[in-house]
């Protein structure tokens, strides 16, 4: 706005200005004063009246006798002041700021559409039997051509745990876990005693059970945030048609496990969750088991890992 202003006030004077040349330079304009100027058409507007007056006095006062007014009458309406021409209005223009921009009607704008909103998906992250065979093909075959297919699928996988157990075997270790999600199971090293892993139990979907195998050294460090080295899966489709439950796992590359020592967890956790007894001396072993799960889930101070390893160490 300041911008425009200046340069309405600069287009004014320039009628009132004066051009000089000097030794062939360019023009240089010189405003003029315009209090003179003023005072300049002030004496021309009287010299024009007066000569108009003494020219037509005669004729002006005939037609105010017909008008029945006097002289200075018929004066005062000649030199009444008329309505400016539009050159003299716009002389004076300039002078006045800009008239203010007419406002802008804001448009309106139909409000932004918003996404419909998201269902949470039920989705498990855990890979289901369908990602691994066809379940219904392989419900038709045997026992021992599923047990095939099943090995033959993961043989590629070096790092993989693979095994096909009875759907009864699994419902014991099933009922177990409920009581039982977390517990530890020892790891017998060679002149180095037994390293302790903690397992937990979770049941990502409805055909799925898995078992989170971590070090129990890590575990203390990081809770719930540390990483498994191993993880197992029961994969439930077959349970109810077949009487199978397959078991898929991997063991991870560089934390400490092989995958030998991988499927001696898996050979403990099915001895203190899935085992039958049926003989005495295995229904002595059986209590044991069970009381030591009871007192590590009830963190009594009676539970010893001594017991614990001589458990594991024995031959179903």
């Amino acid at each position: 706005m300041s911008f425009m202003w200046r340069l309405h006030r600069t287009s004014v004077h320039i009628s009132d200005m004066s051009v000089h040349v000097r030794n062939n330079a360019a023009p240089v304009f010189k405003a003029a004063s315009p209090f003179r100027n003023f005072a300049q058409v002030r004496d021309v507007q009287v010299t024009t009246e007066q000569a108009v007056y003494a020219r037509y006095q005669k004729r002006l006062e005939q037609k105010a006798k017909e008008q029945g007014k006097s002289l200075d009458e018929l004066k005062s309406a000649v030199t009444a002041p008329s309505p400016p021409t539009p050159l003299q209005a716009s002389s004076r223009a300039p002078f006045e700021p800009p008239p203010p921009p007419e406002p802008q009607r804001e448009q309106q704008t139909p409000p932004p559409q918003t996404a419909a909103p998201q269902v949470p998906s039920n989705k498990s992250p855990v890979k289901t039997l369908s990602g691994f065979i066809d379940v219904e093909k392989t419900s038709a075959l045997p026992d021992k051509e599923v047990e095939t297919i099943w090995r033959l699928r993961h043989v590629t996988d070096p790092q993989s745990l693979c095994a096909v157990m009875q759907a009864e075997t699994f419902r014991r270790m099933i009922a177990t876990a409920k009581k039982h999600p977390q517990f530890i199971l020892p790891l017998p090293r060679q002149d180095q005693g037994a390293e302790i892993h903690f397992l937990q139990w979770t049941f990502p979907s409805p055909t799925t059970a898995t078992v989170l195998f971590t070090h129990l050294a890590e575990f203390k460090v990081r809770g719930e945030y540390a990483q498994p080295h191993t993880t197992v899966t029961h994969h439930l489709d077959l349970a109810d048609s077949n009487e199978l439950v397959l078991l898929e796992g991997r063991v991870q590359e560089n934390r400490g496990i092989s995958v030998d020592e991988g499927k001696w967890l898996l050979m403990c956790l099915q001895k203190f969750y899935g085992f039958e007894a049926h003989s005495v001396p295995a229904k002595e072993s059986l209590e044991r088991r069970r009381k030591l799960m009871e007192q590590f889930s009830g963190g009594d101070e009676g539970f010893k890992v001594e017991e614990l390893l001589e458990e594991a160490e024995k031959v179903p």
